[in-house]
């Protein structure tokens, strides 16, 4: 009898298990009852955290570490991947510039800055790299990107010609951006920018109204930040002759989202469907009976371009039946069936504190998708 084909393609389990490692117990728990099936493993992710691991991974990459200025200036140790075809180059812009490299006490979007994402590029094109997929959620900052842009050669004077402060509260003091300065190199090479929020860079939806106050900003800030962020465009506007004030995304990581448009050549696209081009997800689809996917939590906002949203979405064009797995499902999975997932497992087995769960991860991932497994083979 033919054995089937199993295509494995989970997000990581956050503090739990990283894609790839989700993907090794899920085949632990099936080989016991399918021996002699076939497993394709594709590590999954949807642009945010565990995006770089998920690409290494499915291209048989590697991962580099670097350090770099973080976003209050301080020095961190930063990742960054190179794909296994050796010059496309993945960065997560929180691992320079995250929300997790400050504190409660030390977050203050008026100073911090995006330089030490702009140093991560600048590795990249030190390593000859021609292309880039850099995500850009979980910031600390709301400059702009103007610090990226520093990094890589752009110079941002005030009236007087001297270099402002860096931070989206010295925007106000904008008066010229030089760019005889800016990286030759980028020039050639395509940024692709993984970016799932729709605001632009001012406004009521912009960066600072709708992300400032998670950053430290009060409601005074928010609004100094915005006119600093508005004033930014309309310089760009006047001397680079790129509007970018009300484009879907600009408003991204602080303004990451503009800097990488206004200084680079760059392109916005969703994350999941960047993981899914670039792990030649839908060609191992078709070669597939069923497919596993699975997140650490699932719940009604997995439709709006989640991992296992996405992998079903793919599937559903394959024709090949989807089974999820999560470690906490929550209201609203139902809306789920109709994209194209059709079971959901949860995978905890009972109470218990959440980090003996995060432990147990891995078998409780491979009992699972054994008992998922038995399952199959009854039909």
């Amino acid at each position: 009898m033919k054995q089937p084909t199993f295509l494995l393609a989970p997000d990581s389990f956050k503090e739990s298990m990283t894609a790839k490692e989700v993907c090794i117990a899920m085949e632990e728990g099936m080989r016991k009852v399918y021996p002699d099936a076939e497993y394709i493993h594709v590590p999954m992710a949807d642009g945010g955290e565990g995006t770089v691991q998920s690409l290494v991974d499915a291209t048989g990459g590697k991962i580099y570490e670097a350090e770099v200025t973080g976003p209050l200036g301080q020095p961190v140790k930063a990742r960054y991947g190179i794909m296994g075809d050796g010059v496309t180059a993945a960065i997560e812009m929180a691992s320079a510039s995250g929300i997790h490299h400050v504190t409660k006490e030390t977050k203050n979007p008026f100073i911090t800055t995006t330089y030490g994402t702009g140093e991560l590029i600048r590795e990249c094109l030190d390593k000859g790299i021609t292309k880039i997929i850099i995500g850009i959620g979980g910031s600390a900052t709301n400059d702009g990107g103007t610090g990226m842009a520093e990094a890589l050669g752009v110079r941002f004077l005030n009236a007087a010609g001297q270099s402002i402060p860096r931070g989206g509260g010295s925007l106000d003091q904008l008066a010229t951006i030089d760019v005889t300065g800016l990286d030759e190199r980028l020039k050639h090479v395509e940024m692709i920018v993984a970016c799932d929020v729709t605001n632009p860079l001012c406004g009521e939806h912009g960066a600072s109204h709708v992300f400032g106050p998670q950053k430290g900003a009060t409601r005074e800030m928010v609004k100094v930040l915005d006119d600093n962020l508005a004033h930014y465009a309309d310089i760009v506007r006047e001397q680079l002759h790129k509007d970018v004030r009300d484009i879907p995304g600009a408003g991204a990581a602080g303004g990451l989202g503009a800097g990488l448009l206004i200084f680079t050549q760059a392109t916005l696209q969703r994350g999941i469907d960047i993981v899914i081009e670039y792990t030649g997800l839908k060609a191992k689809l078709a070669e597939a009976d069923y497919c596993l996917t699975g997140e650490g939590g699932m719940d009604f906002q997995t439709k709006f371009g989640k991992t296992p949203y996405g992998v079903a979405k793919a599937a559903k064009e394959a024709n090949t039946k989807v089974i999820a797995i999560a470690g906490y499902i929550g209201e609203g999975i139902e809306a789920l069936y109709d994209e194209g997932i059709d079971a959901i497992f949860g995978i905890v087995p009972g109470a218990a504190e959440l980090e003996k769960v995060l432990a147990e991860g891995p078998q409780n991932v491979s009992r699972t998708c054994e008992n998922i497994a038995r399952l199959i083979r009854l039909g």
